[in-house]
């Protein structure tokens, strides 16, 4: 297998082992959709520490938590998770670097995104038709659910082990003997820490630098929406009592909705990666327009007091007549414009520090979760249209920020990013 081959092959099995955790992982939310404590703490210990299989551990003790779904039982398993996913998706960041070039980058990007978005798609529409027209989730039911997620957890923690190392292009001096390799290796305790603490110190100094704080601009939308569209919006569906006995279902319907907009432009977008001569901008560009069409109409579709409304729904009426049509389109256009950002942030982090890129997805996704916990904290008070507003605001200044690093990209990396001499 040549080096190209084995590194498009290392990000296809990151991408399918992504999909198998995130099957459990995005199907375990939607179940809980209406506790907002375990999404809200899920995100907040996400990344206050930085680092790949912890995460599937966490998923197996809070499985079993949410089959006797106490209140301290929330608590503890959002906590693992979150620990966890520090570890995971900083490791993620790394390996899909070191497996691309500034020429791959957006292909592999694209490829990666799209088979990890397929978990929203198996997992929900299990739970849509299993669950179609039931008001009561009994403990049968979520044990048969939870322990199939289980084992397909654990199927994604085994396809980590057949991700290789991909063969480095710089090749060994003559002068570096094997045993300095071997005191490289054997390093002791003290050593390691004191790498530990000048990697927290760089990551420190990165968060500074002009680059990194305006793609956190960017980051903290990215944060917002996910919020939105993986607890806030399949709230407001289920809340809204005019669809009938459907609209526990819709949930899961809802998810596959976002799920095929989030494959769709990850496919798309790594597809076209290689042909695009204008660089990241336009794909950005789209998946605001995308969003601010999607955020739009849900205005108008639902209720103002959806992601507020008690256990018994709301009967208050939307701007127009709420359609279940209008809300799995606004599904699909949420994961679609997501699906531009994420891919095109992954993208250009993987561009500018691709010399050394765990501090810079570490700080991605620490600004992503402190975001997304924020929005889980106000959406239990403000209405919907605030809401949203929240999001318009935070997207235009986001993708606006995006745009001035682009068109600074090609010129950062040729003179040598500030990080480099970090």
């Amino acid at each position: 297998m040549s080096p190209e081959s084995k590194k498009l092959f290392n990000i296809i099995i990151l991408g399918i082992a992504f999909m198998f955790m995130f099957t459990a992982f995005q199907t375990c939310g939607n179940v809980a959709h209406g506790n907002y404590l375990w999404s809200v703490l899920s995100f907040k210990f996400d990344y206050t520490i930085s680092g790949c299989h912890c995460r599937t551990s966490a998923l197996y003790v809070c499985k079993w938590f949410i089959l006797q779904p106490f209140p301290w039982s929330f608590y503890t398993a959002s906590v693992f998770i979150g620990i966890a996913a520090a570890v995971l998706w900083t490791a993620q960041g790394n390996c899909l670097t070191i497996n691309s070039d500034e020429h791959t980058i957006g292909r592999n990007s694209g490829i990666f995104w799209a088979l990890l978005q397929s978990s929203l798609f198996f997992g929900n529409l299990y739970i849509y038709f299993a669950w179609q027209g039931k008001t009561h989730i009994s403990e049968s039911d979520r044990r048969t659910v939870f322990i199939a997620l289980t084992v397909i957890s654990l199927v994604g923690t085994v396809l980590f082990f057949l991700i290789r190392q991909p063969e480095s292009e710089n090749v060994l001096g003559e002068d570096e003997s094997s045993e300095e390799q071997d005191l490289e290796v054997n390093e002791s305790a003290q050593n390691t820490m004191a790498k530990a603490v000048d990697a927290f110190r760089k990551s420190l100094k990165l968060c500074v630098t002009r680059e990194m704080l305006l793609l956190s601009i960017t980051t903290a939308y990215t944060g917002l929406e996910l919020t939105f569209f993986s607890g806030v919006y399949g709230t407001c569906i289920g809340a809204v009592n005019k669809f009938g006995t459907e609209e526990k279902s819709l949930i899961g319907l809802s998810g596959i909705f976002i799920g095929i907009g989030e494959i769709l432009g990850g496919s798309l977008f790594g597809l076209l990666s290689k042909n695009n001569r204008f660089g990241r901008n336009p794909v950005v560009l789209l998946g605001i327009l995308v969003h601010f069409i999607a955020f739009y109409l849900i205005f108008l579709n639902m209720p103002g007091d959806a992601p507020i409304a008690p256990v018994e729904g709301t009967d208050s009426t939307a701007y127009i007549r709420s359609s279940k049509e209008v809300a799995m389109f606004c599904s699909f256009l949420l994961g679609l414009g997501d699906s531009c950002f994420n891919t095109q942030l992954l993208s250009i982090l993987g561009f500018l520090y691709s010399e050394d890129s765990a501090p810079a997805f570490a700080i991605f996704k620490f600004v992503q979760s402190i975001c997304a916990a924020v929005a889980f904290f106000y959406s239990n008070y403000l209405l919907l249209h605030w809401q949203l507003l929240v999001m318009v605001i935070f997207g235009f200044f986001g993708t606006i920020s995006f745009f001035s690093v682009e068109w600074d990209a090609a010129a950062i990396v040729a003179r040598g990013s500030d990080y480099r001499s970090i």
